[in-house]
């Protein structure tokens, strides 16, 4: 059960381009004390032998996304234990990655939100991006649709496709204490009053 004095978790996902980055950088600016957290970061600690989430052998891709995960996790705790609100920024793509985040912070309120601006914006936002930063991805629709399926009832789905991202960090640190724990019942207590910071 988590107190006043108890940082929550914020973990803030969606499909590659739905501006992960960019809002978790300014909603942990907004926040009085937070750290952000991000999975690609954290994946690329591993030198020599990484295989990337949909890389081969995919039992290697697979043991590899948990150890980030895990690692996301050993972090998040440590962070919130020192006062500072975790901020993730990773995809979470399924229910059992969900679920493996949210048994391993036990401790913590897990505010989940999900930034859904649509596969158009998602798209068009890459090209928007520097050259260096562009990603070359193409599993857009299998990824909505299994996104949709095993996470549509959790947390909040947040059509940002009409805002900046100064507004979906605004909204996020205003609302997500309120809106980012549906779908987690007996695991996750529903906020009381207050902003998220």
């Amino acid at each position: 059960m988590t107190t006043a004095n108890t940082p929550h978790c914020l973990i803030v996902t969606g499909m590659p381009g739905a501006g992960k980055s960019t809002v978790t950088r300014l909603v942990a600016r907004r926040l009085p004390r937070a750290a952000r957290l991000d999975g690609d970061v954290v994946n690329r600690l591993i030198v020599s032998g990484r295989v990337g989430p949909l890389g081969e052998p995919a039992d290697e891709a697979a043991r590899q996304v948990e150890l980030c995960n895990r690692n996301l996790c050993a972090l998040a705790e440590n962070f919130a234990d020192a006062g500072f609100t975790p901020v993730i920024d990773w995809v979470i793509p399924d229910r059992a990655q969900l679920d493996f985040f949210v048994s391993h912070l036990p401790a913590r309120q897990v505010l989940f939100v999900v930034l859904a601006p649509g596969i158009e914006a998602c798209r068009h936002r890459n090209t928007l991006r520097d050259p260096r930063e562009r990603f070359s991805f193409d599993g857009y629709e299998d990824l909505d649709a299994a996104m949709k399926r095993e996470l549509g009832d959790a947390g909040w789905w947040f059509d940002t496709s009409a805002l900046t991202p100064e507004e979906t960090a605004d909204r996020v640190v205003r609302e997500a204490h309120h809106r980012a724990t549906a779908g987690f019942p007996g695991t996750l207590e529903v906020g009381g009053a207050g902003d998220l910071g």
